[in-house]
């Protein structure tokens, strides 16, 4: 499977992997899959720590880095067709960046890991 980690997901798979659902662990445990993250979700944790909202318990380039290296991580750049998708996508949800997780999900045929349930609004598959 070809996981899309929700920015949250990935945190909680680096730091407290408790939090996740049994199936979302054993599907990230798991190296037949692929595990996604979308540089979108570093540019909006980016954010979030510079501005006091987010605190992690290594450096965002640590634990991008360490992922990558253990659990092969790949970064999914935003491409234009991801974009321009976001033309047609109802407006739901306002957040910019799930917005986009949702584009890449649906372009890229990505299962999107996430406990956010406003995402079942959308024609994306889900994964928790």
């Amino acid at each position: 499977m070809k996981l899309l980690l929700d920015t949250h997901t990935f945190i909680w798979w680096s730091d407290e992997p408790e939090r996740l659902s049994e199936r979302v662990l054993e599907a990230c445990q798991n190296s037949d899959n692929d595990l996604i993250l979308s540089i979108a979700s570093i540019w909006e944790m980016q954010i979030k720590i510079q501005l006091g909202k987010l605190r992690l318990r290594h450096t965002l380039r640590y634990l991008i880095e360490n992922q990558q290296n253990i659990n092969s991580l790949q970064i999914l750049s935003v491409s234009v067709s991801h974009i321009y998708m976001l033309e047609n996508l109802p407006m739901h949800h306002r957040d910019p960046f799930d917005r986009l997780l949702i584009c890449q999900a649906i372009e890229d045929r990505l299962l999107l890991v996430s406990r956010d349930s406003v995402f079942s609004a959308y024609p994306v598959t889900l994964y928790w």
